[in-house]
């Protein structure tokens, strides 16, 4: 993948400016008493001002748990109610404040504010030693798609990308799974949500989606500008202040490898994966 994008691959600007959130939660606080179903195969159901989250099949209790204690800590990620889980059969539910979330239209989108809030919980203290989740999620993804360009893709990326952070590179905490998607606002400021991947490792991890949705033509240049900028104005420490593409390029086409498999129809994401092998 390379950071250069011709007017080919621009698309439509809605649809680029949203393609990083996977499913949109703005429909979530919408939902009272009814469940969505994520894609992880999470379910989550709006009760009043509480939002509970019956959280996937296999999760472990004792990580999510430590997950939970880190929100508690943090002053950017949304706090959950209690950091004690209900068992729910055999599976485990938290429950959460329900939070104003990100309006999908593109002249909203808190592009800054995301920057500065990442590069916040970067500079958190690493607490716990629990690791991020994005690898784990790309292998769950490769155990689902049978599509050879998408396997052929996922064969080529790097070695970096199947693990949660390496020596030569900052270990911080990471949100794991981080789209727009994955704000919401409490009082008056915007705070990171959904804890299921979050932990230690490579912070250039949270800058993966959007620079490879970037990278593919799904995100506009001055949106991608703006969201770096600020990132890197608050201190971020997962790119450095040259170029951050040697530093974000095997994250980034991992970023849309996965994506590419979760949407097969999108034809931006499928000219980027055929342009890796």
């Amino acid at each position: 993948m390379t950071a250069a994008r011709t007017e080919a691959q621009a698309g439509d600007q809605s649809r680029r400016q949203f393609a990083v959130c996977d499913r949109p939660l703005a429909l979530v606080k919408r939902l009272y008493g009814r469940g969505v179903q994520t894609r992880s195969g999470a379910e989550i159901v709006v009760d009043g001002d509480v939002v509970y989250k019956l959280h996937r099949p296999g999760t472990d209790p004792r990580v999510l748990t430590t997950r939970l204690r880190i929100a508690t800590e943090s002053g950017s990620l949304l706090s959950p109610l209690t950091a004690v889980l209900d068992s729910v059969g055999l599976r485990w539910r938290s429950r959460w404040p329900r939070v104003e979330t990100v309006v999908p239209q593109p002249e909203c989108a808190p592009w800054v504010e995301s920057g500065r809030l990442l590069a916040r919980l970067h500079s958190e203290p690493a607490t716990g030693r629990v690791a991020h989740g994005w690898p784990q999620r790309l292998r769950r993804m490769l155990r689902t798609t049978n599509d050879a360009t998408i396997r052929r893709a996922a064969a080529e990326l790097p070695a970096e990308v199947w693990r949660a952070g390496s020596p030569s590179r900052p270990a911080t905490l990471v949100h794991g799974d981080w789209h727009l998607g994955q704000l919401g606002r409490a009082s008056e400021a915007w705070v990171l949500i959904d804890v299921d991947d979050l932990g230690v490792g490579d912070p250039a991890w949270d800058l993966a989606r959007p620079a490879g949705f970037w990278a593919a033509g799904l995100i506009p240049d001055e949106d991608w500008g703006a969201f770096l900028d600020a990132y890197r104005d608050a201190g971020g420490p997962a790119v450095p202040a040259c170029d951050p593409w040697p530093v974000l390029d095997p994250f980034a086409r991992a970023a849309v490898v996965q994506a590419a498999a979760y949407q097969p129809d999108d034809e931006l994401l499928r000219a980027a994966c055929e342009r890796m092998l």
